[in-house]
């Protein structure tokens, strides 16, 4: 059966047996695996003795190979708990649940922050989750809030336009309600913030979506159901899925998330138990516990590592979780969306702020009382763009030596005439052996969930049958193959950004999708391609074997523009689609919510009459909600334990 066939209704207290040792399995074998495949590197940079240049290729070496193990394991752990068709949570064969469905029996806010964003999208959206939330037979459980943070006066004038229709056309519309801030102070998490200190008090849990977010009403009733059957826990996060993609590179991400993202979430949960993360929306939060223990200090210093915290939302679940309040990760609860941008520029632009927001997390290790694991999530979050930058100066370190012993080494040159270097025969297999260990570890996690996919017959057909997963798969790995220098050049760029002082702009995103030209990919990556071509002239003049390396890296830069303008084309992805590739259930299948917002977005524009006067807020229920202190254990106060 498949899981999603699988993903009946939610609501079991959840269990987690034997999860230490899940824990000090996944670290021996993490430990385990980087000690080989240092031990390797290092025979490698110790042939001859070895130089500064090389220690410094091997202590980069142990950081990405660190993270790379544990990506791998993570993703194995994931494979065989899906294979065997088990929870991750509790191990026992899924689906685990109760016979029948437990009525909701509290309230639930759903609070969508929007600063700028495309009011037709942003009303599309509220309207096809909450049809689909009032057909579940619950909706009059739930409130509905657009907080806005929106500075162009015509612009919030839509909003407020687009709310009154809402009202006045959706069951339950009057539930609905908005609220412009005009102080936009802490940006989304000062907006989530200000609404839990006026409104939280009515509302026992709350549900963050992202201004793209689309859940189904059973994925939001299903959440709601697991939170009350666990008043231990503080946050339930599901795994939003891209949808609505039509350019070549917004279809491969589509495609890629749906494929892999649920094993390797299982992978995660598996192992992270009750201390998971929450990744900023689409996600369930006990309004009680976020406002005592959840408000965010400003760090010492001026950006980009001093004053708000941009990533609050790792923050916001390392305090949760300080504060005894379990963090959990539900791959199994199905309907979670999202949209990503559609080509390579404006998903780079996102990962510009995003990197800026995880640098800020290390000043954050020393922070007393966060659970290991919280901490570990903080270390985690800063190599996701960190091991970019590592990744190119460990290339650039190991080019530069390479050259120097060609260069210096005599006995690398035994014949008179000879051009170019003969490397020792047992350094070179074991360069091979590293070459192919990494790339094994890089691309097993791609045919686990392929091999996954293949095996389920509804998931199989709900892809396009088994001819079509394993092409569109083997084009993915080829694609991923060619981004993944420019991604890593771009996150290095952005790194040393935010260690040089330079601060990110903080704009709307485009998820709609936008065609790149090719005066604007050279002007953005046209640099790439020129350090490619020298380096690999360089590199194949001076040690041809690394430069055979290196093709895959040296491929990719010099093919940066093409890759972006080629990839943003929305007629490349279309094409592919007729083609029955890079299909997903989202569109072989998809749920109510979802063809509700196609059929809303591709109706007419309908002219919005003004709005007049929108009804008032609810009452507010004012509660303070606490800065934490970061310097220190968190006090306890009497009734602030939660229940285990």
């Amino acid at each position: 059966m498949s899981r999603e066939a699988a993903n009946e209704p939610t609501g079991a207290t959840i269990r987690l047996p034997a999860l230490s040792w899940r824990r000090r399995v996944l670290f021996v074998l993490v430990v385990v695996t980087v000690i080989v495949g240092v031990d390797l590197m290092l025979r490698i940079v110790r042939a001859n003795g070895m130089t500064p240049l090389e220690g410094a290729t091997l202590a980069l070496f142990t950081v990405t190979f660190a993270w790379i193990s544990t990506a791998f394991w993570t993703a194995l752990a994931g494979f065989v708990v899906q294979a065997l068709g088990r929870d991750p949570l509790s191990l026992r064969r899924a689906p685990e649940r109760p016979p029948r469905a437990e009525p909701v029996v509290t309230r639930t806010a759903l609070v969508m922050p929007v600063c700028n964003e495309d009011v037709e999208r942003v009303s599309a959206g509220l309207e096809a989750i909450l049809c689909d939330v009032h057909a579940t037979g619950d909706g009059d459980a739930f409130d509905t809030y657009l907080l806005s943070d929106t500075a162009d006066p015509a612009t919030a004038s839509a909003e407020e336009a687009a709310v009154a229709a809402l009202r006045r056309r959706l069951p339950g519309g009057d539930r609905l309600y908005y609220r412009r801030r005009t102080d936009n102070e802490g940006r989304k998490a000062g907006n989530i913030a200000e609404f839990c200190r006026r409104w939280g008090g009515h509302y026992d849990y709350m549900v963050v979506l992202d201004a793209d977010s689309i859940m189904t009403g059973r994925s939001l009733t299903d959440l709601v159901r697991n939170m009350q059957a666990n008043p231990g826990a503080g946050m339930l996060q599901t795994v939003p899925i891209p949808v609505r993609q039509e350019t070549l590179f917004g279809r491969f991400l589509q495609f890629a998330a749906t494929l892999y993202s649920p094993m390797l979430a299982t992978g995660m949960s598996f192992w992270q138990g009750d201390v998971s993360n929450y990744w900023g929306h689409n996600a369930i939060i006990r309004v009680r516990a976020f406002m005592d223990h959840c408000g965010l200090p400003k760090l010492p210093g001026q950006p980009p590592l001093g004053g708000d915290i941009l990533s609050h939302d790792f923050v916001e679940a390392a305090l949760m979780r300080r504060a005894g309040w379990h963090v959990y990760l539900l791959p199994e609860v199905g309907g979670s969306y999202e949209q990503v941008p559609g080509n390579i520029l404006d998903y780079a632009k996102r990962d510009r702020r995003w990197s800026e927001g995880n640098l800020q997390h290390l000043r954050l290790l020393t922070a007393r009382g966060l659970h290991p694991l919280s901490r570990l999530y903080f270390v985690m979050g800063a190599l996701a763009y960190g091991c970019s930058l590592l990744w190119l100066l460990m290339l650039t370190v190991g080019t530069l030596d390479a050259g120097s012993r060609a260069l210096t080494v005599a006995s690398y040159f035994g014949a008179g005439h000879q051009l170019f270097p003969e490397w020792p025969v047992a350094r070179t297999e074991i360069m091979l052996w590293l070459l192919v260990t990494v790339a094994a570890m890089l691309i097993l996690p791609k045919v686990f969930g392929v091999l996954l996919c293949l095996f389920d017959r509804e998931r199989r057909r709900a892809f396009g049958g088994g001819l079509r997963v394993t092409v569109s798969a083997l084009l993915e790995l080829v694609f991923s193959v060619l981004i993944a220098p420019i991604m890593m050049t771009f996150h290095a760029f952005f790194v040393a950004c935010v260690l040089f002082g330079r601060r990110a702009t903080w704009q709307p995103q485009n998820r709609e999708g936008r065609e790149v030209g090719w005066r604007t990919a050279v002007y953005q990556t046209g640099v790439f391609t020129v350090a490619g071509v020298l380096w690999g002239i360089g590199t194949a003049f001076i040690t041809p074997i690394f430069f055979w390396a290196l093709t895959p890296v040296l491929t990719g830069l010099v093919l940066a523009p093409a890759v972006v303008v080629l990839s943003s084309r929305p007629a490349w992805g279309r094409a592919l689609r007729r083609c029955g590739l890079f299909l997903t259930p989202a569109e072989t299948r998809p749920p109510g919510a979802l063809k509700q917002l196609d059929e809303r977005l591709a109706a007419p524009a309908v002219q919005l009459p003004p709005a007049g006067a929108l009804p008032p807020l609810p009452q507010p229920c004012p509660r303070p909600m606490p800065v934490q202190r970061l310097d220190r254990h968190p006090r306890w106060l009497r009734g602030e334990r939660p229940a285990t």
